[in-house]
């Protein structure tokens, strides 16, 4: 399924939909002409774990083409929010995970230059989460080095706590894409959440492709435009620490839960690796790309008083 978090219009609650072809569909009131019990909230429908999704992909198969009143809106009718508008915790990032990413990072970003060991973990504060078309907040008086990446994202289902590689993706909901905001100026003392986790920082979405949709997530294609222009283009393949690995190293320290997000990392391309260096500046249209999930899109605005130094 391809799961969405909606508003019909912009005085409604959120919902939790499914695309369609070009619909969004209600879930849960579908479920209740099927007297299926679906909740609103895709945290809580996640909580209920996989057999809600095998449940619900089987209601979708017996209603498509002839959706009750009331139960489908067209697509292009609605607000899509982030899949997951407020996660529970704050996200799992994962810097320097892209071998190139590592080396055009050690010679702009005073970063090592040997391949990490082991996986490198930051996070990012459920405030910073923003859906597609919301705008990227630009701040002149704090940042005048706002930067892009690209990144699969994962969304754990169940509770994973020391788990093996080998049974780590059986705790995957589902994927989705998620754009690493930075701003590189303003990293403290090797800490990096003041420079990744700022509002509007994790632009989230379009959807949530669920796990048994994405046969190899370690072979997907992923790209970022900025105004049109491509900057990154990689394959996940690339990982150093993939999938499997970061569930387990993360989950052997820390409890990772249902609705738990982990961004993966982004390969090289970045603003702060090109020459001469590129920056995000009010205006701007960025666009993050994942195959088989698809395009989150989101502008740059200005906050505050805007003074432009350098590019």
């Amino acid at each position: 399924m391809r799961l969405v978090t909606f508003r019909a219009n912009v005085s409604a609650s959120a919902r939790l939909g499914a695309i369609v072809d070009d619909l969004v569909v209600d879930l849960q009131r579908l479920g209740a002409h099927a007297g299926q019990a679906i909740p609103a909230d895709i945290l809580d429908f996640i909580d209920l774990g996989p057999h809600a999704v095998a449940s619900t992909t089987a209601l979708l198969e017996a209603h498509r083409g002839k959706w009750p009143l009331g139960t489908a809106l067209p697509l292009v009718n609605v607000k899509l929010l982030a899949p997951i508008p407020r996660p529970r915790k704050n996200i799992f990032g994962i810097g320097l995970n892209y071998v190139e990413h590592v080396e055009e990072s050690s010679r702009t970003l005073d970063t090592a230059k040997e391949l990490p060991k082991q996986p490198v973990i930051f996070s990012k504060p459920p405030t910073a989460v923003i859906g597609p078309d919301d705008a990227i907040e630009h701040n002149a008086a704090i940042t005048q080095q706002l930067d892009w990446e690209v990144e699969l994202a994962v969304v754990i289902g169940r509770r994973a706590k020391r788990v093996t590689d080998e049974k780590a993706l059986d705790h995957v909901f589902g994927y989705t894409v998620l754009n690493d905001i930075s701003a590189r100026d303003n990293r403290r003392a090797g800490q990096w959440i003041y420079s990744k986790g700022q509002d509007t920082y994790a632009p989230l979405g379009p959807v949530i492709v669920t796990a048994d949709e994405l046969a190899d997530p370690h072979n997907l294609n992923l790209s970022l435009k900025v105004n049109g222009v491509e900057k990154q283009n990689s394959n996940t393949r690339h990982l150093l620490f993939n999938i499997n690995h970061l569930i387990a190293d993360i989950s052997a320290a820390i409890t990772l839960e249902p609705g738990d997000i982990i961004a993966t990392g982004t390969p090289s391309g970045v603003g702060a690796g090109r020459t001469p260096q590129e920056w995000l500046w009010p205006g701007d249209v960025v666009e993050a790309w994942v195959e088989g999930i698809g395009t989150l899109r989101n502008p740059v605005v200005a906050v505050g008083p805007q003074t432009r130094s350098g590019s």
